[in-house]
């Protein structure tokens, strides 16, 4: 069986979730635990970063080069057009997402959870202690600024961010007013990374993510509680409600899981 190592509130891993799941393919997620070292992530797989594959005694690292190995080695339900323009498209807009919404719904979302601390608190798994959830929730604003800043996520670069994501949302949301996809009557690699990097701005409803089902259907203000960005969280969530494989019990394995990461 094919194995992710991932983050589950990791975008990237998300962006191979979902291509598993459209691919129809079976898969183990093994959690990496943040915070402690990535000697075992490494020892592995030679990667520091998640997700990554492994299939068989092979593992591929990168999102977009999970993908491509995807493809190649399951070729049903192809990722790619076979039209060479929509093809260079499919490309390009799967790079855009990368770049763009990836890195920047991150800035989003950590500038959301330092103002609200109650936010910031639902965000913890299930499992985590009383007395530290209640530390998380203590944690006054102006120190996660001085954290933010430490990790380039200032004022501005945050202001900077937001005025970006709701130029990107605009743009997704008027291609897709005419299109069931974003190039057209069927999904390509590029609605999966566009959706699956989105879950940051708007968690999707349903049992999709191994999250508290407090913050299921919310996500960054002025963008996932924006009337004119719904149009494209709506055709977010019908994308997973069409291709992603909702969660049954308890899909990661974490026994022997490494304990570090450097997310993507």
């Amino acid at each position: 069986m094919l194995e992710l190592y991932q983050f589950e509130l990791s975008q990237y891993s998300e962006k191979v979730r979902l291509i598993l799941d459209y691919k129809g393919l079976e898969y183990r997620k093994i959690e990496v635990t943040p915070g402690i070292g990535q000697v075992e992530l490494f020892q592995k797989t030679g990667q520091r970063q998640v997700p990554v594959l492994k299939d068989g005694s092979r593992y591929i690292s990168d999102s977009t080069e999970i993908a491509k190995y995807i493809d190649a080695q399951y070729p049903e339900r192809p990722l790619m057009p076979q039209d060479p323009k929509l093809r260079g498209l499919c490309l390009m807009l799967e790079e855009w997402a990368d770049e763009s919404i990836g890195t920047k719904s991150r800035k989003a979302l950590f500038s959301a959870i330092s103002k609200d601390q109650y936010f910031r608190k639902s965000l913890l798994p299930s499992s985590t202690p009383d007395l530290l959830k209640t530390l998380v929730e203590g944690v006054p604003s102006d120190i996660l600024k001085v954290l933010g800043l430490g990790v380039g996520y200032s004022p501005d670069a945050v202001q900077g961010a937001m005025r970006d994501l709701k130029q990107d949302l605009e743009a997704l949301t008027l291609i897709l007013e005419d299109s069931p996809y974003l190039l057209g009557d069927q999904p390509y690699l590029a609605d999966f990374a566009v959706a699956g990097l989105s879950i940051l701005l708007k968690f999707p409803d349903g049992a999709y993510l191994d999250l508290p089902a407090t913050v299921k259907g919310k996500g960054v203000p002025g963008l996932a509680d924006n009337p004119i960005y719904q149009p494209f969280f709506d055709w977010r969530d019908r994308l997973y409600a069409q291709f992603r494989k909702p969660i049954i019990g308890s899909t990661i394995n974490n026994p022997s899981a490494p304990t570090s990461i450097q997310i993507d």
